[in-house]
């Protein structure tokens, strides 16, 4: 089999390196978390790549926390594939790292959703709170 001059190796090098360097970049997702009740604590935020692991913690593809600051907290995932994603977000101002709720398991610490989905009975539907995430961007959340 003849190989090809040298000026064709540097091309097809060249092109080979295009083709890899064109698909599937990771991709920085910026999230602003705006609605913390004061600066005390930390907002934390996770975030979920399909219905099946939404809100199931041990699931969660990445967590993000950061001291509570107003009026915005931004939190950042780094290398994320190309894909549908979803987040959950709290305010934990006790700092015991978890979302405090009342006796009939409602929250007592602000909460939040990509979307800003809302449940109705409950957290928001996977569905309600995806993004579609291709590249480097920002996104934000509004605790209630």
């Amino acid at each position: 089999m003849p190989l090809l001059p040298r000026p064709h190796h540097a091309i097809l090098a060249a092109f080979s390196l295009a083709l890899i360097a064109g698909t599937s970049q990771a991709a920085d997702l910026t999230v602003e978390v705006s609605g913390a009740k004061s600066t005390q604590g930390t907002v934390s935020a996770a975030l979920y790549g399909s219905a099946d692991t939404w809100l199931k913690e041990p699931q969660k593809l990445q967590g993000a926390r950061a001291p509570a600051a107003q009026p915005v907290t931004v939190l950042v995932f780094r290398n994320l594939p190309p894909g549908r994603y979803a987040l959950s977000a709290f305010h934990d101002e006790n700092g015991n790292e978890k979302v405090d709720t009342n006796v009939v398991g409602m929250p007592t610490e602000p909460t939040g959703f990509s979307r800003d989905a809302r449940g109705r009975m409950g957290p928001a539907a996977f569905d309600d709170a995806v993004i579609d995430v291709q590249g480097d961007m920002t996104t934000a959340i509004t605790l209630r």
